[in-house]
């Protein structure tokens, strides 16, 4: 793979921020808008927004876009309350999905039903490929009725075509906080699960398994890299591996209102050191980035979708 693509929202007051976004990059580094920076995909089901996107590039050869269903330009003083706590309890118990064979030419938009009355709203889903079992894992965050829908966990289910899922299953429950925002990846036989701790620390870690499932632990040296940022408001996690070998760690920073929010950069030599180092000075973006997933795409998939969709920098 030689190229990048980055499909994430923009945090903006108004509905046409919550839906689909594109940004391509050759390097990994210089990020340039596709579409003229306006949407590339519309929700026009369950809320007619959505929030914190994944993208899948199957084994058989599709790709699919899953997302949180949530707007909170038409929803947040209205059927929410204003309150975050009644999205959690009452929120969506759907996501979003698109699919392609080209990255192009996209499907109209299916609600995948995987909540029932047990789960609050279904947040951030994302995506990897289990070889053991050959299929997929969706994972996702959300409150719970065992435990009175207090603090979120991370539950999962398995499908091999994305047309049929498993009965859900908690797949990671902290004993002292919530955990939102997970994110798996494999490199050199090992799985590093990311999640959002919502307390205890507050912010950002990440966990090194010998399996998908796990069980993880944590690695210190991730930690004590968060620490030294001197603040906590990161969350959305989504890594990929650079052409140097190094692997390229994205953060949404959500610490400040308006310009200077949205995603930063950190590099590490090697996943299992844990040590992702802030590296702003290399990096360049057209606008924030919210809550995304990058995918590594091929050049010639990079000039399909340059020629492909109106394109500016």
């Amino acid at each position: 793979m030689d190229a990048y693509l980055f499909v994430h929202f923009k945090e903006k007051p108004t509905p046409d921020g919550e839906q689909v976004y594109f940004a391509l990059s050759k390097d990994g580094f210089n990020w340039e808008q596709v579409n003229d920076g306006q949407p590339v995909l519309w929700s026009d089901q369950g809320d007619k927004g959505v929030r914190d996107h994944t993208i899948v590039r199957t084994h058989y050869g599709k790709f699919y876009i899953m997302a949180t269903d949530l707007s909170l330009a038409n929803h947040f003083h209205g059927k929410y309350e204003g309150s975050w706590g009644k999205i959690t309890t009452d929120g969506s118990k759907n996501l979003s999905l698109w699919e392609s064979d080209d990255l192009l030419n996209w499907s109209e938009q299916r609600m995948v039903p995987l909540g029932d009355d047990n789960y609050g709203c279904l947040w951030a889903p994302d995506v990897i490929y289990d070889p053991t079992e050959e299929d997929y894992v969706l994972h996702w965050s959300s409150s719970h009725s065992s435990n009175q829908f207090g603090n979120k966990a991370i539950y999962y289910s398995r499908t091999k075509d994305f047309e049929h899922f498993t009965t859900p299953r908690l797949m990671y429950q902290k004993e002292d906080s919530g955990v939102i925002d997970s994110a798996i990846y494999e490199d050199n036989g090992k799985f590093y699960r990311f999640v959002k701790s919502e307390a205890n620390p507050h912010g950002v870690i990440l966990q090194q398994g010998d399996s998908l499932l796990g069980p993880y632990t944590t690695l210190d040296a991730f930690n004590h890299e968060m620490e030294k940022l001197g603040s906590s408001a990161y969350e959305a996690p989504t890594a990929y591996k650079l052409s140097n070998g190094k692997w390229c760690l994205m953060l949404d920073f959500f610490g400040v209102v308006g310009e200077g929010q949205g995603y930063v950069p950190f590099i590490a030599d090697e996943f299992a050191s844990g040590r992702f180092i802030r590296s702003d000075d290399n990096f360049s973006f057209p606008y924030r980035f919210k809550h995304g997933t990058v995918l590594s795409i091929t050049m010639e998939e990079y000039d399909r979708m340059k020629s492909g969709y109106p394109f500016t920098k």
